[in-house]
Formats: C-alpha cells, sequence, structure tokens
C-alpha cells in the first residue's frame, strides 16, 4: 500500500475509536497489518501495564481493519467471536500488532494478531472471526 493511502487510512481511523486509543497504522495491505500505541497511564492497569481490554481493543480494531480492506466496496464487518491468550504484561513505552489472515472467504474472515512489547517479547495472541455484512444494495 502506498504511503498516501496509509496516510489516508490513518486520518480516517483518527476520528474513531483507534484514534482514542493512538493506534499508529506502520503498514497496511490486505495479507497483513502492522501498528503501534504508545503504553500512555490513560490505558493501564497499573502506571506502565497495559489494560488487557485496551490490547483486546487495539486488536479487534486491526481485524476489523483487515477485514474492510479485503471485502468489496459497500460491505461492512462486524467481529462475532474473539479469543486472547496473554502471555506476558504489555509493559514499555508501545506495543506492537502484526494481524495476518488465518481465513478469509465470502461470509467470514478470520484473523490473527500477535502484540509484542517493545523489547519483541510476546504479549498477546488474539484469534478473531469477523463477520462479513453485504452492502446495503445487494
Amino acid at each position: 500500500m502506498n504511503d498516501e493511502r496509509l496516510q489516508q487510512l490513518q486520518a480516517y481511523a483518527n476520528r474513531l475509536f483507534a484514534g482514542m486509543l493512538g493506534i499508529r497504522l506502520i503498514e497496511a495491505a490486505p495479507e497483513r497489518v502492522v501498528a503501534e500505541v504508545v503504553v500512555r497511564d490513560d490505558l493501564c492497569t497499573v502506571p506502565g501495564i497495559m489494560h488487557g481490554g485496551a490490547i483486546m481493543a487495539f486488536a479487534d480494531t486491526l481485524g476489523a481493519n483487515m477485514t474492510a480492506l479485503n471485502i468489496p466496496e459497500g460491505a461492512g464487518t462486524t467481529t462475532i467471536e474473539s479469543k486472547t491468550n496473554f502471555f506476558s504484561a504489555g509493559r514499555g513505552d508501545v506495543v506492537r500488532a502484526e494481524t495476518t489472515p488465518l481465513h478469509r472467504g465470502r461470509t467470514t474472515h478470520v484473523w490473527q494478531t500477535r502484540i509484542t512489547d517493545a523489547e519483541g517479547r510476546l504479549v498477546a495472541l488474539i484469534t478473531q472471526t469477523q463477520a462479513v455484512l453485504p452492502s446495503p444494495a445487494t
């Protein structure tokens, strides 16, 4: 994806929940998205440790973004299932996520998101299923 398109996606995301979380897109393509979130006190359980719900929301947002990059124009998506395994605390200045497809079907998509801390330690592994909602015109 070119830099201009990435900037457009970032500007759009900034107006929504992703903007409140502070998600910064680094790479976005139909096969992979990479993003970061700064570990801010308002996203922490205690100072310096990111809240599990913030981590889950980060992953959910990226799974929805990935589905949107892979469905026909006008179609929508919603999360229908999400499973999170936590392995370590989300410490440090930032957490990074990489979301990749496990399945891209006509009616559902399944994504896996790996969340790591600044040192590259695995924080969480999330698998989520997104329903593909047809365009209102169909």
